[in-house]
This record gives C-alpha cells, sequence and structure tokens, in this order.
C-alpha cells in the first residue's frame, strides 16, 4: 500500500461490522474538492464539520490559541478514475489508492473514496470513517502545535513517527469522547458501533515485527487502541502532553530467526503446554506472597465446550475443584489459528486468574471477579512482557489480546459466566490497566 505525506494506512483484512452514526443529518460535501456528492463523501463531510466544530472548542482550552481551520482544503479522489486530480502532496491520483493523510506543507486532507472509505464502512461500520478522519485532523493539531515536518526533521528523537501517530490516535479518541457526550451535532457513536470501528485502528497496526524505532512506524494494535482509550479517558491536554520519556510502547522487533518464521505463533499444544506451565508459576509466587495456599489447577483437556460451572467459553475455571477445563478440538483451536497463540493465553491467563482469586480466598463471582481476572490476565503479561529468559512474549501477542477482547468477552466472564466487562472497549482498558500497572490495579487482597 502507498504510503505518503502523514499517511496511516494499511490494508490487512477485518471483520465485519457496521454501524450507522449519522442520527442528526448529514452534511451537504460540496466543500470537499472532487467530491461525486455521493453517500461515502456526505458521511466524510459530516466528519469533518463536526470534527472541525470540536477543536474550535478543544485546542483554545488545550493550547491557549484559536483553532484554525485546514487552509489548503479537504480532497475526495476517486482513485479508480485515471483522469481523477491528484491532491496535494502527491504527483498522481493513484498515489492515494487505499489511503487517507494530512499533507503538511499545504494543510489539507485527501483520501481514497473508491477503496478506503467505503471498505472501512462496509468492514467496520460509519464509525471506522470518523475514526480515521478525526487521526487524520490530529495531525494538523500537531502542526498547529508546532510539531511541524521541519521540527521532526530536526529532532527525530524527539518526534518519532510511532509518537506523533500515537498523539493523532489520542486526538481521535478525545473527539469520539465528545460525541458520545452528545456535543457533536451530526454524529452519534455508540458503545457498540464504537468496539467494530476499533477495528480500523488494529487494521492500521504496523506488520508484526516492525521495530519501533523505524521511521515509519505507526504503532502495533495495543500501542494504538490504548492511545485512543487514552484520550477518551484523559482528554486533548493529556494527548497534547505525550512525549517519548512518558509515552510506553509495547511494540517490538523480532529477535530471533525462529519465532519471525513462526510470525511469532506456537502451535496451539506447544502454546497450551508452555503456557499452562508458567501460569502455575507465575499466579503460585502471587498468592504465596499472601500467605495461602496455592496448588496449581489441575487442567483438563475437553472435547466440549466446559460446563463444570456456567458458560465461560472455551476455557472455564471450575470452583469446586480448583480445575480448569480446556476445549481443545474446535473454538479454541480455531481462535488460535484465526488470530494468534496469544488469544490461547489470555483467555487461560484469566481463568487463571479466578483459581488465584479462590486461592487467596477472594470471590470468584460477579461483575468484580470478572473484572479483576480480566486485569490479572493483564498483570500476567507485563509479567511475560519484561522477562529477558525463559516463556515471553513474540511481537504481535498483545495485539491479538486486543482482538479477541474486542470480539469476545470470554476473558471477563466470572466462574458462572453470567456476569462478564461490557463493551470491548471496556474490555480492552481494564486488561491494560493490569499491563500497565500490575497486580494493584487487579483487587486481589
Amino acid at each position: 500500500m502507498v504510503l505518503v505525506a502523514s499517511g496511516c494506512t494499511r490494508w490487512v483484512d477485518g471483520h465485519p461490522g457496521a454501524g450507522k452514526v449519522v442520527a442528526k443529518g448529514g452534511v451537504d460535501p460540496g466543500f470537499i474538492r472532487g467530491t461525486d456528492g455521493g453517500p461515502v463523501d456526505r458521511l466524510a463531510a459530516t466528519a469533518i464539520t463536526d470534527i472541525d466544530a470540536f477543536w474550535e472548542a478543544a485546542f483554545p482550552d488545550a493550547f491557549g490559541e484559536k483553532w484554525r481551520p485546514l487552509e489548503g482544503g479537504i480532497y475526495s479522489v476517486d482513485t479508480a478514475d485515471p483522469s481523477a486530480k491528484p491532491p496535494p502532496c502527491t504527483e498522481k491520483a493513484s498515489d492515494v489508492e487505499g489511503n487517507a493523510f494530512y499533507c503538511p506543507s499545504a494543510d489539507a486532507i485527501a483520501w481514497d473514496r473508491a477503496a478506503l472509505l467505503p471498505v472501512l464502512q462496509d468492514r467496520f461500520g460509519d464509525a471506522a470513517v470518523v475514526i480515521v478522519l478525526a487521526h487524520e485532523v490530529g495531525h494538523a493539531v500537531q502542526r498547529r502545535m508546532g510539531i511541524t515536518p521541519e521540527a521532526e526533521r530536526r529532532d527525530p528523537q524527539k518526534y518519532p513517527t510511532i509518537l506523533t501517530e500515537a498523539m493523532a490516535d489520542c486526538f481521535a479518541g478525545s473527539f469520539v469522547k465528545w460525541v458520545n457526550d452528545g456535543k457533536s451535532e451530526h454524529l452519534a457513536i455508540g458503545t457498540d458501533t464504537l468496539d467494530s470501528a476499533l477495528g480500523a485502528l488494529i487494521t492500521f497496526r504496523d506488520p508484526v515485527g516492525t521495530s519501533p524505532q523505524d521511521r515509519a512506524a505507526h504503532g502495533n494494535a495495543f500501542d494504538r487502541v490504548s492511545a485512543f482509550q487514552d484520550g477518551y479517558q484523559q482528554g486533548t491536554r493529556f494527548c497534547g502532553a505525550m512525549t517519548v520519556e512518558n509515552r510506553p510502547f509495547t511494540q517490538q522487533a523480532f529477535t530471533t530467526l525462529d519465532d519471525r518464521d513462526r510470525g511469532g505463533n506456537l502451535p496451539f499444544d506447544e502454546m497450551l503446554e508452555a503456557v499452562t506451565d508458567d501460569l502455575g508459576r507465575y499466579y503460585g509466587a502471587l498468592v504465596t506472597a499472601r500467605g495461602k495456599a496455592w496448588t496449581p489447577p489441575k487442567t483438563t483437556p475437553t472435547r466440549e465446550e466446559p460446563d463444570c460451572s456456567g458458560d465461560q467459553g472455551p476455557v472455564a475455571f471450575c470452583p469446586k475443584d480448583g480445575s480448569v477445563e480446556v476445549e481443545v478440538t474446535r473454538e479454541l483451536p480455531e481462535l488460535h489459528a484465526e488470530i494468534g497463540d496469544y488469544a490461547t493465553g489470555v483467555l487461560l491467563a484469566s481463568r487463571y486468574g479466578l483459581a488465584a482469586r479462590s486461592a487467596a480466598g477472594e470471590g470468584v463471582e460477579g461483575a468484580d471477579a470478572a473484572a479483576s481476572a480480566l486485569c490479572l490476565a493483564g498483570a500476567y503479561t507485563r509479567e511475560v512482557f519484561t522477562r529477558r529468559q525463559g516463556f515471553g512474549l513474540s511481537p504481535g501477542d498483545l495485539d491479538e489480546a486486543v482482538q479477541v477482547l474486542l470480539a469476545h468477552d470470554y476473558a471477563a466472564r466470572d466462574a458462572t459466566g453470567r456476569q462478564a466487562v461490557e463493551p470491548g472497549f471496556q474490555r480492552v482498558d481494564v486488561f491494560r490497566g493490569g499491563v500497565f500497572e500490575g497486580v494493584k490495579a487487579c483487587g486481589l487482597g
């Protein structure tokens, strides 16, 4: 995929999830240069209009200056038309194919209305289009903050691409919160729609194994979704204060040829054996440090979905005997193959988290227990991510965690299967609380 200027897209397969967000009437796209007046450009025009209204209020509050709307225009490009005119920062219309970008030299935004926006809309819903455009306007915000291409060239250590991309994701999150607060004139984005739209951020992650020092690095899925959530929760001032000193990034390059050749994934049986042994040791140390006895749960493979205690999905903690049942023939191996080996790891880590709560004398039923188990899976992830020896994470594993948490609530169910953290957006937030803060965030005794 061609990347131009501050272009931010790189297409990979996604999962369908539609959702309408224009709840109060759309905006005429006549102000967009090159528009065909169609529904995709109408959605884009509506988004750009409300994004501009957001920054008109938010920019002075966050940065003490008046907001200046884009001076160089908004461009919609039909990349399927050989005669289409190229937007700024490009030589020909085909340079925009599959892309949306901010052109800093012209202070303009452009997108491909043939092969990007309609594909986003079809796979992830209208909100995905809104988020992508809010991200691109985020780059215009950076320019108004003084983070210009010249500043980035003068001091690439201060403004690496991975930081400026995280900041733009953060700004997009702040805008979506404003919409969810009912302040947008034309848009309405619900939590179910938002879960689907976050698939777009996962879609635009860097290829697995990209070094965070790569000059074109945009961030892995975990880092991008985390930045978006930070903006949603903390607001524009927080986003604008991001630096290389205060912003953690989890993106990693491959360190061995074997791991690279496997794409960072172990076969299902090998992963199951390795992670259960490691989980037993990790949670054993955690429980015994609290003065309680720990016996690693007996892990029992089943051919059907576990039914020892309610519906917990393909991995279940069984309170009666303290065991963990693992379905090894259908859904769990399918998730492993479709998403990656750490989808298996996260589900197991959360059920072992319930086992640890039980051993520590804490409850395993109810909303608090469900959230704690998910948080503990994040705390375990923090542990293996920072290891230098033994069982550890591969590049892409945190992305796999985000994907399985957005798509399924299994890791966030209590021991009865009746209480779960909802929606997926919140599941990722609880999980990353464990990743960033450790066990102290998880309410374990």
